[in-house]
């Protein structure tokens, strides 16, 4: 489908590596004008550079979700836009309750949950002048069951869902649709390492034994799908696993 001129920006938080970036090359190939933001000003530089070369368009600007002040100014520079895609989390540490950093789990909050309400709010009035805007949330499994060690993230990625599941309830009857997309098992470059402090032996065992774990593509495959969905097709949640994975708790690995 290709966008119509009003509702032909995406906005991309959290591009400079994985689902972001992966969602931002497909987005462009649909026909979109993609703009990447996220804090790391080279990475996503060389993402819109990158579009620009294989005949998309692409426009980067460093941001902090977490920033209120400079979100708004972001937003300040679009009448309209067509699609926001939230990307921008992400998970740190995997302690119990009983020892989980609280410094760590505000830290995930901020960026999961507020980060999200932050470019949202900003970004929906021009969303809503598109005439066609669509609002996307990845938030993930975690968001729809427990388990041990999880606790701030899934605790993030909850509220994370609620927010969704709130903004569609309040803006039913706009031009407007939320997507929820919830993705289990996925191996990129940088989650479980950023989630381990660096350890690199502790993000490998995440993975051990899954032969084929999701990757940043099938994400924003399932993303730019639902995106691409006629305007009065709204996916409102759309939970995503590798085969290997019945549950967050529940995992085949061949060891």
């Amino acid at each position: 489908m290709t966008p119509a001129a009003a509702s032909r920006i995406a906005v991309i938080t959290g591009a400079s590596s994985g689902i972001g970036a992966a969602t931002a090359r497909q987005l462009a190939a649909e026909g979109y004008r993609v703009v990447v933001t996220a804090r790391r000003k080279d990475r996503i530089e060389a993402l819109a550079a990158e579009i620009t070369a294989a005949g998309g368009q692409a426009t980067a600007y460093a941001l902090d979700v977490t920033d209120r002040t400079a979100v708004d100014e972001f937003a300040s520079a679009f009448k309209t836009i067509g699609v926001l895609v939230n990307n921008a989390g992400g998970a740190l540490g995997a302690d119990p309750i009983a020892t989980g950093d609280p410094a760590q789990w505000r830290q995930m909050y901020e960026t999961n949950v507020i980060g999200t309400l932050n470019i949202t709010q900003a970004l929906l009035p021009a969303l809503t002048a598109s005439g066609d805007g669509t609002v996307v949330v990845l938030s993930s499994t975690a968001g729809h069951g427990t388990y041990e060690g999880g606790g701030g993230y899934v605790a993030a990625k909850h509220a994370e869902h609620v927010l969704a599941e709130t903004l569609r309830l309040e803006i039913v009857g706009t031009p407007v649709r939320v997507i929820e997309v919830a993705p289990g098992m996925v191996k990129t470059d940088e989650f479980a390492l950023t989630r381990f402090g660096g350890d690199t032996e502790k993000a490998a065992k995440v993975y051990a034994g899954v032969t084929q774990p999701l990757t940043a593509d099938d994400v924003a495959e399932t993303i730019t799908w639902a995106v691409t969905r006629p305007s009065h097709v709204n996916i409102d949640l759309l939970v995503v696993r590798p085969r290997a994975q019945a549950s967050n708790t529940k995992i085949h690995r061949e060891l």
